[in-house]
């Protein structure tokens, strides 16, 4: 009698646990004979939840992960060796990932991933949004910058900077702009002027926002965002809620 094997559709529900190396071993092996035999609809699955879970982390307070976790956890995402030159924000995000795996165990596994999901797609507000910040979160050529660490309660999160993609920011900590009013984000080059990079809304605890590129990262100084007219503003008008400085020393 042959083995029943799940659909794709069966597995859309375990993707974002796959991403993060919680499933239990025969749900797994559905999915690696999926992708082993060339299933386009699971490999864009899961590269979906793993942007999706890169996002959600964020957002999640920092712990520090027991080593043979942390291991498990970088097989699982596929970074063995994590050598490259943003591998700080990977162990950053790699404490983020266990903050959330240890949330995940004390609830219904799925039904917290569909309340992420559904955070997420707030957030970007569209797949276009999604796959365009999985393009930043999976290029080696990225550069992350952190800002608001150490801080009693200031906003907090990362630039994303990439020579063709442009500047994704991702802030935490970050109040509603209120009625008439709304974010904006600037580049800075060295020595320069601030450059406008468009408008943007939280939605009290959290905002993110692309500029498209391409971007001279080389030149790029900081990245700023202050609180202006829901219009915009052709200079800041207020002193920057944010200021990541993205100059390399």
């Amino acid at each position: 009698m042959t083995e029943e094997r799940l659909t794709c559709q069966q597995l859309e529900e375990v993707y974002e646990l796959y991403a993060l190396g919680s499933l239990e071993a025969a749900e797994r092996d559905e999915i690696e004979a999926h992708l082993t035999h060339g299933c386009t609809h699971c490999k864009q699955g899961v590269a979906d939840a793993m942007a999706l879970n890169a996002m959600v982390l964020s957002f999640v307070p920092e712990v520090v992960p027991p080593r043979e976790l942390k291991h498990r956890v970088l097989a699982a995402i596929g970074y063995e060796r994590p050598g490259w030159f943003w591998a700080g924000a990977l162990a950053a995000s790699l404490m983020l990932i266990v903050a959330l795996w240890l949330g995940i165990q004390e609830r219904e596994h799925y039904s917290e991933l569909a309340d992420a999901r559904r955070d997420v797609i707030n957030i970007t507000a569209d797949r276009d949004r999604l796959n365009q910040a999985l393009l930043f979160l999976s290029d080696p050529e990225t550069t992350p910058v952190s800002f608001g660490r150490g801080q009693q309660a200031p906003p907090r999160g990362y630039v994303f900077l990439h020579p063709q993609l442009g500047v994704m920011l991702i802030a935490s900590n970050l109040p509603p702009a209120g009625e008439g009013k709304a974010y904006e984000m600037w580049v800075i080059p060295k020595g320069g002027a601030p450059r406008p990079a468009g408008l943007f809304q939280s939605d009290g605890t959290r905002a993110l926002h692309v500029l498209g590129g391409p971007v001279d990262v080389a030149t790029l100084g900081v990245v700023a965002v202050t609180l202006e007219p829901a219009a915009g503003s052709a200079a800041p008008t207020t002193t920057p809620i944010i200021a990541a400085q993205v100059a390399r020393s």
